[in-house]
């Protein structure tokens, strides 16, 4: 008996201190810059992503979250969901929802810097770490860092969701996309076939 009651004890006061440490809507929206709290219902408080609502945007650069912001605003990338979404930060609004989310932690990988593996017998690895140059395929980590963490300019692919990477590659390759520099981008996606595609966004989004 006594076990017991010190063990249902426990749990209410372990319920408690869980209590008293979680913050409550109406904190968190004390926390959250008001132009950022918007953007927490596709892309979570933690800008961890709500699948297939929002992206992760936990791991991007401030550099990288403005720039797009600023091209939703401006037409440059098409998105019936985030153009009005972009259009509503003014001001300093798009610095307040970089700094919230850039600063956001994203979940630790390992990277492989290039040149510590020379071969590579998994083709997607290959062409991750490696390109293709028979094909004038550059390798992705060529710009988005080791394991694809970013950086920059350069989105993180580490981690992301691949139906997003999936998504984003292909709206490359129909032209939906654009506000890359010199058409890099979709000049990659469209030497990659459907298949390569699927690959090269599972084997980021899964990557530790």
């Amino acid at each position: 008996m006594k076990i017991k009651t010190f063990v249902i004890g426990l749990t209410l006061c372990s319920g408690y201190a869980a209590a008293s440490v979680a913050p409550s809507g109406k904190q968190l929206m004390e926390i959250i810059p008001q132009p950022a709290q918007l953007c927490v219902s596709c892309h979570g408080v933690e800008g961890q992503g709500v699948e297939p609502l929002g992206p992760r945007l936990a791991g991007l650069s401030k550099q990288y979250i403005s720039t797009q912001l600023q091209h939703f605003q401006a037409g440059v990338r098409q998105n019936t969901t985030m153009m009005p979404m972009a259009m509503t930060l003014q001001g300093d609004g798009i610095e307040q929802v970089a700094n919230y989310f850039s600063a956001k932690p994203a979940n630790e990988v390992k990277p492989v810097i290039r040149g510590e593996q020379v071969v590579f017998n998994d083709d997607t690895a290959r062409l991750a770490y490696q390109g293709d140059w028979s094909r004038g395929l550059p390798a992705c980590v060529t710009c988005h860092g080791p394991s694809g963490l970013g950086g920059g300019l350069f989105p993180r692919l580490a981690g992301q969701q691949a139906s997003y990477i999936k998504t984003q590659l292909l709206a490359w390759q129909s032209g939906m996309r654009k506000g890359d520099v010199d058409g890099m981008m979709a000049n990659v996606a469209n030497k990659l076939t459907a298949a390569e595609v699927d690959a090269l966004a599972n084997y980021f989004a899964n990557l530790k």
